[in-house]
């Protein structure tokens, strides 16, 4: 049986669309055969608090994996594409400067303003959650053959 631990970070902006993601991530894992994960949970207030606390977390040496999830949304008041940018930049350095698997699951909708985009992203988070578990563990697993090679 393969074990591991995750570190799941998560933004609160837009909490309940956000926490989607986390129980469609808990529950696909769960499915999983021949696999041992522990997840700590930890909220970051935006996402632009994320790549620190992974930056932690890796240096922890607690984690084999993390996963980040958020949600950018422009609500007219800043160039959210910026916002974005900067955060899938910083995390992905964390990543590299780490050599420990980040898996990324922070969207930005082009459109969240419209009529139904707000329920559209609630179940969308759902989908791209348990899209995400299987990302973890397909490479975790590569990271095993890796390691055995």
């Amino acid at each position: 049986m393969n074990s591991y631990r995750v570190a799941f970070i998560q933004s609160c902006w837009h909490k309940d669309i956000v926490d989607q993601f986390q129980l469609a991530f808990r529950s696909q894992l769960l499915t999983l055969e021949n696999e041992q994960v522990d997840i700590d949970i930890f909220e970051a207030p935006g996402v632009v608090e994320i790549p620190l606390l992974a930056a932690r977390c890796a240096a922890s040496s607690k984690y084999e994996v993390i996963v980040v999830a958020g949600l950018v949304v422009d609500h007219g008041i800043y160039r959210h594409e910026f916002v974005a940018q900067t955060v899938l930049d910083a995390t992905m350095k964390v990543q590299m400067d780490s050599n420990l698997p980040i898996i990324y699951g922070i969207l930005t909708p082009q459109d969240f303003l419209s009529d139904g985009r707000e329920e559209f992203f609630f179940q969308h988070f759902s989908i791209k959650g348990r899209e995400a578990a299987v990302a973890c563990q397909k490479t975790m697993a590569n990271l095993a053959l890796v390691s055995a090679a």
